[in-house]
């Protein structure tokens, strides 16, 4: 038989690659040996990049940009096939015990211990799998059996290094939460909460994208072994399997952890325990509901009252079978951190394998053989990476290739001696941003790995699908703002799947000249940029020449609907001013700053026609960005239609007033599950930073800058503004206190 493209394996990567493609049109046909023994069924679902502590990098943008992909992944799923994938924004609640070692000692100094136990993809053993992961330091087992709970390559001695340093987050001390979870073990001294991962159940989703395959038309071929890859002069001609030869245009390898017997990759398996219990009936309410991730262990909790416990990670190859010694760590660890689950009765056990490199980063993209693409290697990632993965890969093979694909190509394998293919996901370079660092600006740590960041050791990494880059990336040097702070905030802007290291967005009108708004947009070092599709086309005043003014190579174009008094003008303007990003080269932009504004006097948004336009252009396919008076019900209204952000006013455009709707934009950040970026009416630089304190994602400033006596300055005042905004709300202000407090010792002092 013949397909345009075969894939071998039928574990969520596989199945999920299966069906993008196939929803852009290829015949595609995926062969697996047992669906129910892939990966995907060993897992525990967890959604957690920040709760991992994945360190700034290439990885970090994959696992944060998936993450932000899943909401809308498993709704499509969901409404495809009418299953429910289990995805459930949950948030993970990381406790920290009083004798954690290194983790106790960055308590005390404010910062959160480093705790690493992850998730993962494993094929599995024996007739049931789940997915999880369990690592723990030391050798504890025969056997060649190492529990190793800690990812973490540093000692209580060795100083963490800044690439390690969990991002800023929400820390609870002992009392809160106790409140916030009641049930923890007394031994928990605070945690860190991350309200932005997730869970999905790994079952339930595995069965929606079968479901979704088999009615799309994909060919499932199940109980096919593959034996081998037919290959001549670099290409592969078939895959030889149990039930003949198959045949096909290009071909995808997604086989886990035994994608090393088909192709000469650094795959090995890491075998992993889990288990799952019950909430007896006698407990009427859910004593979980969120996931907790503790020392050495995580508990997952469903809503079907089952909970999820892992789960060990042991190099000892395809070595099937639950031990004693693996289910005891678990059950140990599982007590201390929740000492209820004692009383619950074992409903499972089982053991998976992941599919681990050398650095614990997944191999993507190309393949020696010109029509082979890999998709392998996610290690504990593989739930969390399937919706980024499916998008990368079906990109390549449809002709679009992502510079971020270059991290993890198999060829940083080839030619390296054994103590480098030895070193850790934490040290590799997929990890760190640079580009170039030069020696007077970064050194080197003695175990010659490790970057001990200064300001412009480290740049923003690159992002894809046509998303620009950041100034540094480009070769340019670097303003005093801009790239030059973005390197700051440990986490990008994920807007609609596409991400930027700027939080500030910019505008082209009321600037005195042209070369005034070159030089400001520079100096913001924004990356997106709004322009009024009307004034453009009409050339109108300060307009003329605008589509050439700016390099839209490195700008994201956001095409607004300025002047529209109607939604049906809007939804024209908005359908032009897609087209007019094409023009310019930004073929997969569907950007639309959407703006309806009949009232001429106040520039005040018509709700209703704003909602009525938003929905049209959901459906359409554009990613609408809706500006809004600071409505907290409107807001709710536009992110269920289906809004990439909302943008709630500060006070009436062009004013310069400030924030004045400061306690409504709080209800919408509190309420918002998409990003809030505050705009119009922000005329100060302490105005911008109060906005972002607050917790805004982002922030649209134009008249600020424009009408400024000096609008470069201005524009490098907001940049800094906004950067010190972000880190502000990320670190958490002290609280405020009715008397006085002395910040010095009161005991110990000179008589």
């Amino acid at each position: 038989m013949t397909s345009d493209i075969l894939i071998i394996g039928g574990g969520i990567i596989g199945l999920a690659t299966a069906i993008e493609l196939k929803l852009r049109g290829c015949s595609v046909t995926l062969v697996s040996r047992d669906f129910k023994s892939a990966a995907t069924h060993a897992a525990a679902g967890m959604l957690a990049p920040e709760a991992e502590q994945v360190p700034p990098g290439a990885m970090r943008e994959l696992c944060m940009r998936s993450r932000s992909l899943y909401p809308e992944w498993t709704s499509k799923l969901e409404q495809i096939t009418g299953l429910n994938t289990g995805y459930w924004a949950c948030g993970i609640l990381a406790p920290v015990f009083g004798n954690e070692g290194v983790g106790r000692s960055h308590c005390v100094a404010g910062v959160p211990p480093v705790v690493a136990c992850g998730v993962g993809e494993w094929g599995v053993g024996g007739e049931r799998g789940d997915r999880g992961d369990m690592e723990d330091k030391g050798d504890k087992g025969d056997k060649g059996v190492k529990y190793n709970f800690s990812t973490s390559p540093t000692s209580p001695s060795s100083p963490t290094p800044y690439s390690l340093l969990p991002s800023p987050s929400n820390w609870l001390d002992k009392q809160t939460i106790h409140q916030y979870q009641q049930g923890l073990g007394e031994e928990v001294i605070g945690g860190w909460w991350y309200p932005e991962d997730a869970q999905v159940d790994n079952r339930a989703i595995a069965q929606a994208l079968l479901t979704a395959a088999n009615s799309l038309g994909v060919e499932l071929l199940e109980n096919v072994r593959v034996e081998g890859i037919q290959q001549q002069q670099c290409t592969v001609t078939g895959v030889q399997t149990n039930t003949g030869v198959l045949r096909a245009e290009h071909y995808i390898l997604a086989t886990g952890a035994w994608s090393n017997q088909l192709f000469p990759l650094p795959v090995r398996p890491r075998k992993g325990q889990m288990l799952k219990v019950i909430v007896p009936e006698s407990i009427p309410e859910l004593p979980l509901n969120r996931v907790l991730f503790g020392e050495e262990i995580y508990i997952v909790p469903r809503r079907d009252r089952r909970i999820i416990i892992g789960a060990t990670v042991e190099d000892i190859g395809f070595t099937p079978h639950n031990t004693p010694e693996g289910i005891q760590h678990l059950l140990q660890r599982s007590i201390r951190l929740f000492p209820q689950l004692k009383d619950y009765p074992i409903e499972q056990m089982w053991w998976g394998y992941r599919p681990t490199t050398p650095d614990e980063l997944p191999i993507l993209g190309e393949s020696p053989l010109q029509n082979l693409t890999f998709a392998t290697g996610h290690y504990r990632n593989g739930i969390l990476l399937a919706p980024i993965t499916t998008l990368l890969i079906a990109d390549l093979i449809t002709g679009q290739k992502s510079d971020l694909l270059e991290h993890f190509h198999y060829s940083r394998f080839q030619n390296q001696d054994k103590s480098s293919t030895l070193t850790q996901m934490f040290t590799h370079s997929a990890n760190f941003t640079s580009t170039s660092i030069n020696t007077s600006k970064a050194e080197w740590l003695t175990n010659g790995n490790t970057p001990r960041t200064t300001p412009y050791s480290l740049t923003p990494h690159a992002t894809t699908g046509g998303t620009p880059r950041s100034y540094a990336q480009r070769g340019e040097p670097p303003h005093a703002t801009g790239s030059a702070t973005q390197w700051l905030l440990p986490t990008p802007l994920i807007i609609a799947g596409k991400s930027f290291q700027s939080r500030l967005m910019t505008g082209t009108g009321k600037y005195r000249t042209i070369e005034e708004m070159q030089q400001s947009v520079i100096a913001s070092g924004c990356e997106i940029v709004t322009v009024a599709v009307r004034r453009v086309q009409t050339n109108a005043p300060g307009h003329e020449g605008l589509a050439e003014a700016l390099d839209w190579g490195k700008i994201w174009m956001l095409p607004n609907t300025a002047g529209c008094k109607t939604a049906e003008e809007a939804i024209r303007v908005a359908r032009l001013g897609r087209e007019m990003a094409k023009l310019l080269g930004q073929e997969d932009n569907n950007f639309v700053k959407l703006e309806v504004i009949p009232d001429e006097k106040y520039l005040l948004p018509d709700p209703i026609g704003t909602l009525q336009a938003a929905e049209t252009l959901v459906k359409e396919g554009f990613a609408v960005l809706p500006y809004i008076n600071a409505d907290p019900m409107l807001a709710k209204h536009l992110e269920d239609a289906g809004c990439a952000t909302v943008m709630p006013l500060a006070s009436p455009i062009g004013s310069g007033q400030g924030l004045q709707t400061t306690a409504n934009i709080r209800i919408i950040i509190e309420n918002a599950k998409i990003p809030v970026v505050v705009d119009a009416g922000i005329g100060a630089p302490s105005e911008a930073a109060q906005a972002m304190e607050m917790g805004a994602d982002a922030l649209l400033i134009n008249s600020a800058i424009a009408l400024a006596q000096n609008p470069h300055q201005m524009a490098t005042a907001m940049n800094l503004a906004a950067v010190a905004g972000r880190l502000a709300y990320l670190a958490g202000r002290m609280p405020m206190k009715s008397y006085a407090s002395a910040s010095s010792p009161l005991t110990g002092t000179v008589n």
